[in-house]
């Protein structure tokens, strides 16, 4: 499981939002969504009703926030199994209930290690619905607050030049100045120098910042397999 990186937070950094929790609602049973909804926004949230998994993903926002997906098993078309594929192809991060009329172990197994937050047999206690509704928001926000956080740090270091990015590079896999001065061919001061504008430009105060930026956004798994790669292709010659 991942840690999340203490950065300084600034202006490129997503704050919290202060709209309302949706619960998009798929479901094929008219008076199952309306009760639900209605039992729903009473509690708080706001709520999105679909009649099946092609409406969801018609309308489903890009930006997932503080949303969750309240989907049963069993609709025409997509099943929810199926549209819980389908979400995770596309990346969706919104953490997805289920629930059913009548549970069996294997739907329940299926769903629940595809990354469902949990699987409800109809009826459901309002209890027991707003706790599950509440573990899949928190889920949510930490997945968005992740995402948020990413595109922010991709920011930064989309604005590196070709060359700092180099460095960026070398500097987070631990290389000395002057071992990337000679593996760029120039001179270690000007190493130095672009080595301060890489921790400018994407806001780092130590090393060790900058060596869990670039593990965050994958560059040293990156770049160690360009190197495994590299040994294989000269082994190969």
């Amino acid at each position: 499981m991942w840690t999340p990186i203490l950065l300084p937070v600034d202006q490129d950094m997503p704050q919290a939002s202060d709209e309302l929790p949706v619960v998009h609602i798929v479901d094929d049973d008219e008076s199952f969504r309306t009760s639900t909804g209605r039992l729903l926004r009473a509690c708080g949230y706001d709520v999105a009703l679909y009649g099946s998994g092609e409406q969801l993903l018609a309308q489903l926002p890009k930006r997932g926030g503080s949303s969750c997906i309240l989907l049963d098993v069993k609709i025409p078309g997509l099943s929810g199994p199926e549209l819980q594929e389908r979400l995770t192809a596309i990346g969706t991060i919104l953490p997805i209930v289920f629930l059913t009329g009548h549970g069996d172990i294997p739907t329940t197994v299926q769903v629940i290690k595809a990354g469902a937050e949990d699987l409800l047999t109809k009826p459901v206690g309002k209890d027991q619905l707003i706790d599950a509704i509440e573990r899949a928001l928190a889920r949510a926000r930490a997945a968005q607050a992740d995402h948020d956080q990413v595109d922010a740090l991709l920011k930064r270091v989309s604005g590196l030049t070709p060359r700092e990015r180099q460095v960026f590079e070398r500097v987070a896999r631990g290389v000395l100045n002057k071992q990337i001065a000679y593996e760029l061919g120039t001179t270690e001061r000007t190493i130095k120098a672009h080595r301060r504008n890489v921790m400018d430009k994407i806001q780092a105060k130590s090393v060790a910042e900058l060596v869990m930026v670039a593990e965050r956004l994958g560059i040293l798994r990156a770049a160690a397999n360009g190197e495994r790669a590299g040994h294989r292709g000269k082994r190969a010659t």
